[in-house]
C-alpha cells in the first residue's frame, strides 16, 4: 500500500504543491479563491490540497488522509468511495447521490461539495491515482522542492520516519501522525510541533469503521422495526378515522325522523 510522508520540519509554506495539484485538477468553478467557498482550513469543492500556518510558524500539508479504513467509504450508501489496494480513497461521481454521509463521516472533515455549481459533485484529493497507474509520483510530491513531501511503500515510510526520529530525537516530537490513529492513514507526519490543528487526536486509535459497524450492521432491522411501527400506526388511525365515520353516520340515522302509522 503506497502513502505519503509529510515532514513538517522541512515545509516552507510555498505552497508550490497547491499549484501542482491545482495544475492537475483544475477548477470546475472561476470562484476558486473565493472565501465563501474555501473553508477555513484553505478546502473547498475546487481545492483539494491546502498549506495551513500552524504553531511556532510552521506549514503543514492539508488534505484527504487516504485512511487505511476508511469511514468516508463505510458510510457511503451506494459505493461511490472505495479504498484501492494502492492505497488512494477514489471517488466515482457516477454513483453519488449526493447525501453527503462521507462529508459527516469524516474525522478530519476532508470531503467538500460543489456549492456553486448546478450539478455538485463531492470532491478530495484521490492521491493522483491516475499518474500512479501510469507510473509518475503524486504531482504535490513531485512539484516539492524541499522533499518536505516523500512517497513510497506505508511501511517503508513508516520505517524511514521512525528511524529519521531515532536519528534526531532533539528535532522531532517521537511520534509519527497516522501510524495508529482512526485505524492509520495512507498521509503519515513528522513534527516538530502538535497537529492538533489538523484535525489529528491520539484518543481515537481504532478505524472509525470499526465503531460504527455494529449500528451499520443493525441498520436493516432498526429499519425493518420503523417500518413495520409506521404501518401499525397509520393502520390505527385509518380504523380510528373509520369507526368514527361509523359512529357519525349511525348518529345520523337515529336522530332522522321516522315516519307515523298516521302518514
Amino acid at each position: 500500500m503506497y502513502a505519503i510522508l509529510v515532514d513538517v520540519t522541512k515545509c516552507t509554506g510555498c505552497e508550490r504543491c497547491v499549484a501542482a495539484c491545482m495544475e492537475v485538477n483544475p477548477p470546475d468553478s472561476r470562484q476558486v479563491d473565493d472565501d465563501r467557498l474555501n473553508g477555513r482550513d484553505g478546502l473547498s469543492g475546487n481545492r483539494f490540497l491546502a498549506i495551513n500556518k500552524i504553531d511556532d510558524g510552521r506549514f503543514a500539508r492539508k488534505a484527504c488522509m487516504h485512511c487505511v479504513e476508511p469511514s468516508c467509504v463505510s458510510a457511503c450508501l451506494v459505493g461511490g468511495l472505495t479504498k484501492t489496494k494502492d492505497g488512494p480513497v477514489v471517488y466515482d461521481a457516477a454513483k453519488c447521490i449526493g447525501c453527503r454521509y462521507c462529508m459527516l463521516a469524516c474525522p478530519f472533515h476532508i470531503p467538500r461539495y460543489q456549492w456553486d455549481t448546478t450539478h455538485p459533485l463531492i470532491r478530495k484529493c484521490d492521491m493522483c491515482a491516475e499518474r500512479l497507474h501510469q507510473g509518475q509520483l503524486p504531482a504535490c510530491v513531485e512539484a516539492c522542492p524541499n522533499q518536505a513531501i516523500i512517497f513510497g511503500e506505508r511501511e517503508q515510510l513508516l520505517k524511514q520516519a521512525h528511524q529519521t526520529i531515532n536519528r534526531r530525537p532533539g528535532r522531532y516530537i517521537p511520534h509519527v501522525w497516522g501510524e495508529s490513529e482512526f485505524g492509520g492513514t495512507s498521509v503519515l507526519y513528522l513534527s516538530d510541533v502538535d497537529l492538533q490543528e489538523l484535525g489529528w487526536t491520539e484518543q481515537v486509535q481504532a478505524g472509525i469503521p470499526s465503531l460504527t459497524i455494529p449500528l451499520i450492521e443493525k441498520t436493516p432491522f432498526i429499519g425493518g422495526g420503523v417500518a413495520v411501527g409506521l404501518l401499525a400506526v397509520n393502520w390505527i388511525i385509518r380504523r380510528r378515522m373509520q369507526l368514527a365515520k361509523q359512529r357519525a353516520d349511525e348518529h345520523q340515522v337515529r336522530n332522522q325522523d321516522v315516519p307515523g302509522e298516521d302518514d
